[in-house]
């Protein structure tokens, strides 16, 4: 993973090393992470990689916990993750105040935790996470396409996978984009299209809620104990994938030196989108369908027989805003990915866009997005894939580490509240992580006799 020479650099314009070691960076850090974006960037970064399709999911989720739970589950999950990702902030900006910028989680990890944290558990879980983010949307824009291919064509032909590799075939382009930062537009893109899909799904499941043809409204949970409990952390480990990131250091990477303040800033831009977005939708989507909300509430839009319940036009639109997004946000948690392909590849000492550099970087990112939407392809079950990846990384990475870095970095007395407050949130939340990842096995394993490679669902 990574090296101790790359902790602490700072890189813009033409500055190529680090400020404590004068050793060159690396060609990730160099051509990938390049520090030159404002707070508002990062507000869009954020946005983008948080505020995603996966929150479609969130009236499932509503159906496992109940109205009382599931609310208090979403309130729970935003004012942990903001105070989080404040801290994991905090921490990165000291360090450079002491003239060792983080630009990466495993830099991070290595420098507070020791080399083995870094190389053996946070470096292999940030990487599961954010490839197994780009499976997730890779699956799910082909499951967009299927659902504006059947409306319009109710006997047609093409499956699943068919329109997983178109969508791949997207991402073949988008991931050429050099470096994180040159996403900033389309990640400005990306914020204004999940605010229309999520108003398009809100309104939708307004107007089926007041409509008779929308189903009866069941608000009832499940009578076996069994189901019920593990239905609950299933549910949990949907909303922390929801609002879970991973890559803070990666977008705190991307601004520009001084930082201190600026993550601040755009918390608060992406938080006022994700108060308006994820609440609206799962208020609105279980209360139109109840427990039979969907693993994604789109799905909710047409009736078991086929029949749309909103006008055709109305739900193809919302499918290409969530499609457009899904491309932008597979697009963001590519870039973990290819920072460790360009380290690997590129020659720090030749131009970024040097046939020497250019043609490892076609070739490598090609085939990360090849192997993606191969994957999604293969294993279509887009609801296991998201608790799996929420229990397994999303939990730990951005619930219980950053209170961990905080107060080892900080070492607020055992005596005062803050020291407790982080603690409890670590212990918890590593329980709820552990529970939930049996949840997310236990479910994989009940649905495994639908389980089939390249399946039409």
């Amino acid at each position: 993973m990574g090296t101790i020479s790359s902790i602490g650099s700072v890189h813009e314009g033409a500055q190529t090393f680090s400020t404590t070691t004068k050793q060159p960076l690396d060609a990730g850090a160099l051509f990938v992470l390049k520090s030159k974006g404002s707070w508002w960037h990062s507000g869009y970064h954020l946005t983008t990689s948080i505020v995603a399709p996966p929150l479609l999911s969130l009236p499932f989720a509503f159906a496992s916990l109940g109205w009382t739970a599931g609310v208090l589950a979403l309130v729970i999950g935003a004012v942990v993750t903001f105070y989080s990702y404040n801290l994991i902030s905090l921490v990165l900006e000291h360090h450079a105040e002491l003239g060792h910028r983080h630009l990466r989680f495993r830099d991070m990890a290595y420098d507070i935790l020791g080399p083995g944290w870094s190389r053996y558990y946070v470096g292999p879980i940030q990487f599961m996470v954010c490839y197994g983010a780009v499976v997730g949307q890779c699956l799910l824009g082909g499951q967009c396409l299927k659902a504006i291919y059947v409306l319009w064509n109710p006997d047609g032909t093409m499956k699943l996978y068919e329109f997983v590799i178109i969508f791949g075939g997207l991402m073949l382009i988008l991931a050429q984009v050099p470096s994180f930062h040159s996403l900033r537009h389309i990640n400005l893109i990306s914020l204004i299209l999940c605010l229309l899909y999520s108003a398009c799904a809100t309104a939708a499941s307004i107007y089926i809620g007041n409509s008779s043809k929308g189903p009866q409204k069941s608000y009832s949970l499940s009578n076996n104990d069994e189901t019920r409990v593990f239905g609950i952390f299933n549910a949990m480990a949907i909303i922390a994938t929801t609002y879970g990131n991973g890559i803070i250091p990666e977008i705190q990477a991307t601004l520009a030196p001084p930082v201190k303040g600026k993550m601040f800033k755009g918390l608060c831009v992406c938080y006022t989108v994700v108060i308006v977005t994820f609440f609206s939708v799962a208020v609105s989507g279980y209360w139109a369908f109840g427990n039979e909300s969907a693993g994604l509430v789109l799905s909710n839009f047409i009736d078991h027989d086929g029949n749309p319940l909103v006008p055709r036009w109305f739900i193809m639109m919302t499918n290409i805003f969530t499609i457009l997004q899904l491309s932008a946000v597979a697009v963001v948690y590519l870039q973990p990915t290819n920072e460790v392909l360009e380290r690997a590849f590129s020659d720090p000492t030749s131009s970024e866009f040097s046939a020497r550099n250019v043609v490892p970087r076609v070739i490598s990112r090609s085939m990360s997005v090849i192997f993606a939407t191969t994957i999604a392809a293969m294993l279509p079950f887009f609801g296991d894939i998201n608790a799996m990846i929420g229990a397994f990384g999303f939990l730990p990475l951005d619930f219980v580490l950053p209170v961990v870095f905080y107060n080892l970095t900080f070492k607020p007395s055992k005596k005062s509240p803050l020291f407790w407050l982080n603690s409890s949130i670590a212990v918890i939340f590593s329980i709820v992580g552990v529970i939930a990842a049996v949840a997310a096995v236990r479910q994989i394993s009940l649905d495994a006799k639908t389980y089939k490679l390249f399946a039409n669902i």
